[in-house]
């Protein structure tokens, strides 16, 4: 099977990866919009002894976030450093997350349907064939299963605000984290995800606001926006 991966993108992560748990970081964004995100997910599936797969965990933000809330997490990556990092800090948190280096793909044809609640946030836009790791988390989640997404629209506003804005002017991120020509229109994802069997349930803007410097949810979808699909029975 060919693995879903860019070798450059995995190699810009980790050499960020030992950063990951630092607030003030260059990963301060995941840090503002992690409470936000893990408060959405689990307001529509209620996380609590739930199985629940986190794709794209990188140094486990998410991951053990929605272990707190009381789901059995796996959380799987390609990255060796961001997954040592993860593993790493359950030694601080004292939180259990089965933490595997495996694609989406190649746990699908493992697992299939064997969880709850899968979420893929903020790694869509980063592999070369977005639409067969939705396919995949398709495949993993059982039939009533809820799936998550979030990733970035495609369009000028969002290169503006998400390249311009945050890589160079603000400097909210690492030049080059992001390539706007791999964002993902919300109607591309929404016809992956259906083509794969996932009924769209909500589709939410996430904006982020300079001068308070915070994130909220609502329905402006032009720059970052959020998936939750039910998965056919």
């Amino acid at each position: 099977m060919t693995i879903n991966a860019d070798q450059g993108e995995l190699e810009k992560f980790s050499q960020l990866a030992h950063r990951w748990w630092d607030p003030s970081s260059d990963f301060k964004p995941l840090h503002d919009i992690n409470p936000l995100r893990l408060e959405w997910i689990d307001d529509r599936c209620g996380l609590a002894g739930k199985r629940v797969l986190d794709v794209g965990c990188g140094g486990g933000l998410l991951s053990e976030g929605m272990c707190e809330k009381g789901g059995t997490v796996t959380g799987i990556d390609l990255s060796d450093k961001a997954l040592s990092v993860a593993r790493l800090h359950l030694l601080e948190s004292g939180r259990q997350v089965d933490y595997r280096k495996i694609s989406a793909e190649e746990l699908a044809a493992e697992r299939a349907g064997a969880y709850d609640v899968v979420t893929c946030m903020e790694m869509l836009e980063h592999v070369p064939d977005p639409a067969s790791t939705v396919a995949a988390c398709a495949a993993l989640a059982g039939p009533g299963g809820h799936v998550f997404f979030s990733t970035i629209n495609r369009n000028p506003k969002a290169y503006l605000l998400a390249v311009i804005g945050a890589e160079y002017v603000l400097r909210m991120l690492p030049r080059g984290t992001h390539d706007y020509a791999r964002f993902i229109k919300p109607s591309e994802l929404l016809r992956w995800a259906r083509s794969v069997g996932l009924e769209a349930m909500e589709l939410r803007g996430m904006t982020y606001n300079p001068f308070g410097g915070r994130y909220t949810l609502g329905r402006d979808t032009d720059v970052n926006y959020l998936l939750h699909c039910v998965k056919n029975v």
